[in-house]
């Protein structure tokens, strides 16, 4: 080992002074250890996670970890049992239980999509078909409910980009809607009058060009489960959770702003933008903190809730200039 000195010579070091080599790989062995550490739910975490925690209730799903930037929170993924048993999904019931108890009913296979509107490839495209328009990535993300709470999700699916790529839209359309299934045999919540079937939501073109949204297939390493929005659905993650519209049937491209569900049932309430920010609080409830599923003890603190869930570095730059208190 030689040393440069202040004056532009060596100093040959003592023997004594010098570290041996054993200690040397010793202390980079535990600095590898802490930058592991502080990755939180990095690649080891999240492929350990992907072998140890797969329910094994239905069918797994081949895929890759995603290494897009920000398609990967290090929080704890929420347990399997809490993210398919506490649910949104009033095509089945207003009550979160019901989606787990009556979705059983929801028939999947076979299943197809209608794309059409200002789309140069218009056609009903078969979910085997879709499902190999783009690599399957495992995504962890936060979904947020408007309702205040929230969980952590291993998402499978692609960009949804990589569909409208895909399908090629003409020029003029500027927006995408997500219509999703609505059949009253096997939905009983369809033959109530919670909304205003079949549900609709819809995206700006360049909020669904974003490499986050994402079509997903699955979710904890397998196919999707019934209640949460098989067999295909969106995934929005810096949207509250009612964007993201599940088993859809037809994307529509248009350029006019679509009239989503709950804009059309209670405008005052949920506009058509629905980011997540806590400094717009719904009419009846602040946005400023959210409860995480799971974290339910009576100890447990609220969380102080995010802008745009979170993503604000990915996705901020899509709403510059806005005045996101009017558009809300």
């Amino acid at each position: 080992m030689i040393i440069r000195s202040d004056n532009g010579g060596f100093i040959h070091p003592f023997p004594e002074e010098i570290t041996p080599q054993e200690a040397y790989l010793s202390r980079r062995n535990i600095l590898r250890g802490i930058a592991a550490s502080a990755a939180g739910w990095g690649l080891a975490q999240r492929q350990a996670f992907a072998q140890s925690h797969r329910p094994g209730a239905l069918p797994a799903m081949s895929f890759v970890p995603s290494t897009a930037a920000g398609a990967v929170v290090m929080d704890k993924p929420t347990a399997y049992k809490d993210a398919t048993t506490y649910n949104n999904f009033y095509e089945f019931g207003t009550d979160k239980s019901d989606p787990a108890r009556r979705a059983n009913t929801l028939k999947t296979d076979p299943w197809s999509v209608e794309i059409e509107g200002l789309v140069k490839k218009p056609g009903r495209y078969a979910l085997e078909d879709l499902m190999k328009w783009g690599a399957m990535e495992e995504r962890i993300y936060r979904l947020r409910c408007v309702e205040g709470w929230s969980m952590v999700i291993p998402w499978v699916g692609y960009s949804l980009a990589d569909l409208i790529r895909r399908v090629e839209p003409q020029p003029g359309a500027k927006f995408v809607e997500f219509v999703t299934q609505a059949d009253p045999k096997t939905m009983p919540g369809v033959r109530g009058g919670a909304l205003d079937w079949p549900y609709v939501e819809g995206l700006r073109m360049d909020e669904a060009m974003h490499p986050l949204t994402l079509l997903a297939f699955g979710m904890y390493g397998e196919v999707l489960p019934k209640q949460n929005g098989a067999p295909l659905r969106l995934v929005v993650p810096w949207k509250y959770g009612f964007k993201s519209g599940k088993s859809l049937v037809k994307i529509r491209f248009t350029d006019k702003q679509p009239v989503s569900s709950w804009e059309k049932a209670a405008p005052q309430e949920y506009g058509f933008y629905s980011n997540v920010n806590p400094q717009v609080d719904h009419p009846r409830w602040s946005q400023a903190t959210e409860r995480r599923i799971g974290e339910d003890g009576l100890l447990a603190k609220k969380r102080k809730t995010l802008m745009f869930n979170g993503y604000e570095a990915q996705v901020g730059q899509l709403y510059a200039g806005m005045d996101l208190k009017k558009f809300f």
